[in-house]
């Protein structure tokens, strides 16, 4: 064998037995999902043995006392939230180019955005919008960009408000542990330079797509790129104001929003549908104070999560029921013909 050979099957015995190869194995799918199940399992057990703990009653008592008119400010703010998630897609409209009507751009990404927020982004962000976007005659890969187009509106405001949010809250010490605020401040400034730098590539590439390994994706112009950072941060900032509505403002705003934007990251990572639970655990921990008891937190949170989760995936699903019907009606149509 020639020593220039060597190097080759070096090489080649590295990717047959190196790490890198370990996803190719026949038994790595298999532990990939146990170590998910598993994770799940553990982290349902743990849910389920802090709810033990729940007064329920003292709950329930607390969530019939709500006033109807909290109830009305707070939908009202879910509904303005959820139109303005719709808006999104719009942007990924005026990127991509495809001809829907606005109306209906904006009605398939709150149809979406419902199902993604109670099933997953697999089942709202990409199942529903594409089954709604191919229908009306969208292809592909312009579905594609609008999927990534609309996550990446709703991440880059998250970030915004991560940023300025320790300079107006700080979390209160959590089993013994807390940080210093500079610590918290100076993780907002790291989380404030994504933002600034896709603001910054939006104005330098001046509508131009961007090309990365092959794939093309469409950048808008900056004042384009200021509205996604508005639109997105508008948006969570209507999701906390919701939140602070059914707590009847007894905990500051900030407070109201670090609710939300740490529940969605914790739901995010624990993969629990809807984030169940684990929104409300985070509530409990960040906002109960002696003055604002376990069970009166705990009624806001539901209410709030009827409101702004549950009620949205009934009407949404109501639609697109409705349009599946109508589908196949006119899809039978000519065959009668």
């Amino acid at each position: 064998m020639q020593p220039a050979a060597l190097p080759e099957l070096h090489q080649q015995h590295e990717q047959r037995h190196g790490w890198r190869s370990l996803p190719q194995r026949p038994w790595w799918p298999w532990l990939t999902r146990g170590a998910a199940a598993a994770f799940f399992v553990l982290v349902a057990g743990l849910l389920f043995r802090q709810a033990r703990t729940v007064d329920w009653p003292a709950v329930l008592q607390a969530l019939r006392a709500l006033p109807p008119g909290t109830l009305a400010v707070a939908g009202a703010l879910a509904l303005a939230s959820h139109c303005l998630y719709g808006t999104f897609d719009l942007v990924a409209r005026h990127c991509c180019g495809h001809r829907l009507r606005r109306s209906t751009t904006l009605g398939i990404a709150m149809t979406s955005y419902a199902f993604t927020l109670n099933l997953g982004s697999l089942v709202g962000g990409v199942g529903v919008r594409y089954r709604l976007y191919a229908r009306r005659g969208v292809d592909a890969g312009t579905i594609g960009q609008v999927v990534g187009t609309s996550v990446l509106t709703n991440w880059i405001g998250y970030l915004l408000l991560a940023a300025v949010l320790p300079w107006l809250w700080a979390p209160p010490p959590l089993a013994g542990w807390s940080a210093p605020a500079w610590q918290w401040r100076l993780g907002g400034a790291l989380l404030a330079c994504i933002p600034l730098a896709y603001g910054v590539l939006c104005a330098l590439r001046a509508g131009r797509a961007l090309t990365l390994r092959g794939h093309a994706f469409a950048l808008p112009r900056w004042p384009v790129a200021l509205w996604q950072m508005a639109a997105s941060a508008g948006n969570w900032m209507l999701m906390g104001a919701a939140l602070w509505a059914t707590l009847q403002a007894q905990v500051s705003y900030p407070a109201a929003l670090a609710t939300v934007l740490l529940g969605a990251v914790a739901g995010l990572v624990l993969r629990v549908p809807a984030g169940l639970g684990v929104l409300e655990a985070v509530g409990v921990a960040l906002l109960t104070s002696p003055s604002l008891g376990q069970d009166r937190v705990l009624a806001a949170l539901l209410a709030y999560r009827a409101l702004y989760y549950f009620v949205p995936l009934v009407l949404a699903s109501l639609a697109l029921g409705a349009a599946e019907l109508r589908w196949r009606h006119s899809a039978a149509a000519p065959a009668k013909n």
